[in-house]
């Protein structure tokens, strides 16, 4: 185990007595249907309930929490991280601008204004927005915070963990959606530190899966992104993100799946599981599904990561 998956560990476990009061401890819910064809136990991490509607309000809350409260920060994001971000600079009265593409679903953009942060308009993808927010920072004395490619931010999301391993007696496996690798870093940092029996795996969308490609080559690459339901992992990531190594470090097995495997997902979590998310949650649950069938008996945790999304994209997949 490297001393960096250590260290964010440790930094995890500080970062929970700084948010603690910021955020909700999430429920760890039995699954109704999934996994029962086989006799897993499947259980829910269900941060679709998260205070902002996503595990992202974490990462930002750690970072915010500990940076001075003069000066002005930029981030930017797809949505979840800006509404996170937003909701803790409010919280902790810190001077925040985020930068979002067009493309952004209009109630993430909404939720995000919602919480009194300036918002700039940039870039047709996440990634364009994420060097328009650097550019700024360089240029006009922001302070960049990266959605993903950040020590206190990973270390956030990984407070994640620390709360599903009080939560059971026994896990076996854990799901987790990938997208710059905040999620799943901070995750599997915390499970291999304090319970390494614990498989890691990272679910990638096949139409946007930049860490996927950059693990197997063993440094970041350049990935075609394609439009998909599961949004919030979409883009790239950073030629020097911390990210890269600490996923290729914990994750035990990649599981890419398609827009219908998603879809399917989706569906599944609305009218099996009485619950409605967004479809980068939806991914983790498709990921184990891929799976399934090799973990029976075994004790998995999917990881729902969010439900901010768009009512009409959601409800056209549901009845399809």
């Amino acid at each position: 185990m490297s001393e960096k998956v250590l260290e964010v560990a440790a930094s995890a476990v500080q970062a929970r007595i700084r948010i603690q009061k910021h955020i909700y401890k999430t429920p760890l819910i039995p699954a109704r249907i999934a996994g029962k064809s086989n006799n897993a136990a499947v259980l829910f991490k269900a941060e679709n309930f998260q205070l902002t509607g996503s595990f992202k309000i974490r990462g930002a809350t750690s970072k915010l929490s500990s940076h001075p409260a003069d000066g002005n920060l930029i981030t930017a994001s797809s949505g979840n991280h800006g509404i996170g971000a937003a909701c803790a600079a409010k919280a902790l009265s810190r001077n925040l601008t985020v930068a979002v593409p067009h493309t952004v679903v209009p109630a993430k953009l909404a939720k995000i204004k919602s919480y009194g942060a300036n918002v700039i308009l940039a870039g047709d993808d996440p990634g364009q927005s994420e060097q328009h927010a650097q550019k700024l920072a360089a240029e006009e004395g922001y302070t960049y915070v990266s959605p993903y490619n950040d020590a206190g931010v990973v270390a956030g999301q990984g407070t994640i963990a620390l709360e599903i391993l009080e939560q059971s007696e026994k896990v076996d496996n854990v799901f987790v959606a990938m997208g710059g690798g905040g999620l799943i870093s901070g995750i599997g940092s915390v499970l291999k530190a304090f319970s390494p029996r614990t498989r890691v795996y990272g679910v990638s969308a096949i139409h946007s899966k930049a860490l996927a490609e950059s693990m197997a080559a063993g440094h970041v690459v350049e990935t075609e992104h394609k439009s998909t339901v599961a949004d919030a992992v979409a883009g790239g990531i950073d030629e020097d993100t911390i990210t890269l190594p600490l996923a290729m470090s914990v994750i035990d097995q990649v599981v890419e799946c398609d827009e219908e495997e998603i879809k399917a997902a989706l569906r599944a979590l609305a009218f099996e599981e009485n619950m409605i998310v967004e479809g980068s949650a939806a991914l983790a649950l498709a990921g184990f599904n891929k799976v399934a069938e090799s973990l029976a008996n075994q004790t998995s945790v999917i990881v729902l990561c969010g439900a901010n999304y768009d009512q009409g994209l959601i409800k056209s997949i549901i009845s399809s």
